[in-house]
């Protein structure tokens, strides 16, 4: 059979960047007389996201193989077979390279162009196109600091393609009311677990405390990067110690709710563990340790906790009627930040509770500054609780 000539821009399992040389007879990259070579240039440029999240979501719109950067980000196991790839699939920036023999160092003005209609032609949305044409940049920028080209062909006139930051569209994503967010959780507390029944219980309260921590406003990139010692005390009040976007950390404030939710589950998964601690109160022993994790004590990814997520909107009931097929992790992030403002809260507090870095007044915000009553972590859980109990 004839060698896919993209091998080498598709995930290859079972095998690790370090023990996989990129050897002519082995993988061929079209058009890349240096490819061990251009993969090292990637890889420098991607290392500099402190996030681990960023650099696979960058790997990803771009169509490198995230086991490239994580091994570990497509494990093997049991189960249904993987989605078939999306329409924009064969459109990532280098596999639109690799189709057409380009080595990405030789890509021009005009190639990026073509690149951006033929999105467009596929049904890339603007933001889409947005935000791969800004990936696209910020690597282009990297590669010409260093070197590597000798400018960047993704540096266009936005204006002119319809993608300028200030041309802004409604968001498509869903709203969820308070009592949505409320009926997510009380679905996930009854999700059934008829596989693992031993383990049902250990599910269920995992399922709540995921749901419980994204009404706080996470990103679901900083919700699987948090660690077990990531939670601590601080002002008499505990707190989460997020990593954000730009490397940036923040401090989160734990709700009534989300801290009820993570002491259940955490103490459940220690009890099954045979942990002899517990809880946790203050600094935990667990260093190391992720604080939403698989059975096996691994870090869940983020296909994980979407499939999760959308397995509890669909059990919701009547309440995420005609919606449930449109919720995921950014969904509640943007309820946190809908909700909070209709409760009144000063929009500063929410910027900071959320990470915005775009805005001024949030880029620099003092952290000493920031207080329980400085978030408004615990208006939007105010509002949850009150809403009225959906219908069975």
């Amino acid at each position: 059979m004839e060698q896919d000539p993209l091998a080498v821009l598709e995930a290859v399992r079972h095998r690790s960047p370090a023990v996989r040389p990129l050897v002519p007879d082995e993988s061929v990259w079209p058009g890349v007389a240096d490819p061990e070579t251009l993969r090292d240039q990637l890889l420098d440029w991607l290392s500099q996201y402190a996030n681990a999240g960023t650099r696979r979501t960058y790997a990803y719109a771009l169509g490198l193989p995230i086991t490239w950067i994580d091994p570990a980000a497509a494990p093997e196991r049991p189960g249904p077979p993987a989605a078939p790839p999306g329409p924009l699939h064969d459109l990532a920036w280098f596999r639109f390279c690799a189709r057409r023999a380009l080595d990405p160092r030789d890509a021009t003005a005009g190639h990026v162009k073509a690149w951006l209609h033929a999105l467009d032609a596929a049904g890339a949305q603007r933001r889409t196109r947005q935000r791969m044409l800004s990936t696209l940049s910020a690597l282009y920028g990297h590669l010409a600091e260093t070197g590597a080209v000798a400018a960047n062909p993704a540096a266009l006139n936005r204006a002119r393609l319809g993608l300028s930051s200030s041309a802004r569209e409604s968001s498509p994503t869903v709203r969820l009311t308070a009592e949505q967010l409320k009926a997510l959780l009380l679905s996930a507390a009854r999700l059934p677990y008829s596989r693992s029944p031993r383990l049902a219980r250990l599910y269920a309260l995992r399922a709540v405390a995921v749901v419980a921590l994204l009404t706080l406003g996470l990103r679901i990139s900083e919700l699987v990067g948090l660690d077990r010692d990531d939670l601590y005390r601080t002002g008499g009040d505990e707190v989460v110690r997020v990593l954000g976007k730009g490397g940036l950390h923040r401090e989160v404030y734990l709700t009534d709710l989300a801290r009820e939710a993570l002491t259940a589950y955490l103490t459940e998964r220690d009890r099954l563990g045979g942990t002899a601690a517990p809880a946790r109160r203050g600094r935990t022993l667990a260093g190391g340790s992720p604080m939403i994790s698989t059975r096996d004590g691994g870090r869940c990814s983020r296909v994980d906790l979407y499939t999760l997520l959308r397995r509890i909107a669909t059990h919701a009931g009547p309440a995420l009627d005609g919606v449930a097929d449109r919720v995921h992790p950014h969904a509640l992030r943007h309820a946190y930040v809908t909700i909070a403002l209709e409760q009144d809260a000063r929009i500063q507090h929410v910027q900071a509770d959320v990470g915005h870095a775009t805005i001024a007044t949030t880029e620099h915000y003092d952290r000493g500054l920031r207080s329980r009553a400085s978030t408004a972590a615990d208006l939007v859980a105010a509002a949850i609780a009150a809403a009225p109990d959906p219908a069975p």
